[in-house]
């Protein structure tokens, strides 16, 4: 039987779109609503999915469409398998048409120490926000984003954090994320 649905909350979606919320542990957030979109379905993905999402994952990556499976699709594949029930450490939203994921995020919960900007030392780290190019332009990105944030909000998280592209970066801003002065740098090991 399906939970209690709560009334639609003001998203900035376009005019038509509904995202739905249900009550979580620590707020609203729709974990495992499946919400109607003017042009596809939001949804949590799914095991079964996991083919789909190392499709678009690998867009992110340009690889060029190669059939041999890449070292990283082993591992993401694995990772995806164990994180894809674990709704307190991970969200994965995907939006669905036609039978086909089209789009997709991913929200990880991050432990740190807590500090000024991140009292309980919870953060989320939004990654892999990907639209399929011929879905782009319909408020995809900005669903799976505001559902991520709803998520993080739901399991009491101090802030969401991203690395963005300068294509991506317009969309995040509008949604109220902020450049930070700390440059983002890595160490491949």
């Amino acid at each position: 039987m399906p939970r209690p649905i709560f009334p639609p909350v003001q998203t900035g979606l376009p005019p038509g779109s509904k995202l739905r919320r249900k009550r979580g542990p620590f707020g609203s957030c729709n974990h495992d609503e499946v919400s109607g979109l003017s042009s596809g379905l939001l949804r949590s993905a799914t095991a079964e999915d996991g083919t789909q999402l190392l499709r678009l994952w690998g867009l992110l990556f340009d690889d060029g469409g190669t059939t041999a499976e890449e070292p990283w699709q082993g591992h993401a594949r694995e990772w995806f398998t164990r994180y894809v029930g674990d709704n307190r450490n991970a969200r994965f939203p995907a939006i669905e048409v036609d039978g086909e994921l089209v789009a997709t995020a991913i929200g990880t919960l991050e432990i740190g120490v807590p500090n000024p900007q991140c009292v309980r030392g919870r953060t989320v780290r939004l990654a892999n926000v990907i639209t399929l190019p011929g879905h782009r332009g319909r408020g995809h990105g900005t669903t799976l984003v505001l559902d991520i944030v709803a998520w993080a909000r739901s399991i009491a998280a101090d802030r969401v954090d991203l690395s963005a592209t300068p294509a991506g970066q317009r969309i995040y801003e509008k949604l109220g994320f902020t450049v930070t002065s700390a440059p983002r740098m890595k160490l491949v090991l």
